[in-house]
């Protein structure tokens, strides 16, 4: 299955529209396709890229990563989505789309690989301990109230 595999930057609206279905199996959240785009085009502003694995015309994985820089980790590329459909979940495709995102951090010379992931994530956390990952802490979240957002 791997060699059938193509990995390729998404660049096009019409593929980004191709990708919506994978990303809601990660982020089920997403029910509006206009919406998706729209937060697309704006994490695309701060460097978003979306790296998408095809096989036989349709989109199968995703991985969205930025580069960034910060006090922590200095020059990085942190992956803010990684999902590969669920049939396909075991065949090689997550591999190869983390491979491609840290080469991505390589060529641009950035110090670390970063990513997160849930803690009730327990085969993700398994699948980024053999790829070379370490949880070097914790990440904390507050929703915070509606009307803050003005």
């Amino acid at each position: 299955m791997q060699s059938q595999i193509a990995i390729k930057h998404i660049e096009s609206d019409a593929d980004l529209d191709t990708s919506f279905s994978v990303m809601q199996e990660l982020r089920p959240h997403l029910n509006d396709r206009a919406a998706y785009a729209a937060q697309i085009a704006q994490q695309r502003t701060q460097g978003y890229r979306l790296l998408a694995a095809w096989s036989g015309g349709a989109i199968v994985g995703l991985a969205g990563y930025r580069l960034q820089d910060n006090l922590l980790y200095g020059h990085f590329i942190y992956v803010d989505d990684l999902v590969v459909t669920a049939s396909l979940h075991r065949a090689g495709i997550g591999e190869r789309l983390l491979q491609a995102a840290r080469q991505q951090a390589v060529a641009l010379d950035c110090r670390h690989f970063v990513l997160d992931t849930g803690l009730h994530m327990a085969l993700a956390q398994r699948f980024y301990f053999r790829h070379g990952l370490l949880a070097t802490g914790m990440h904390f979240v507050e929703p915070l109230p509606q009307e803050a957002r003005t």
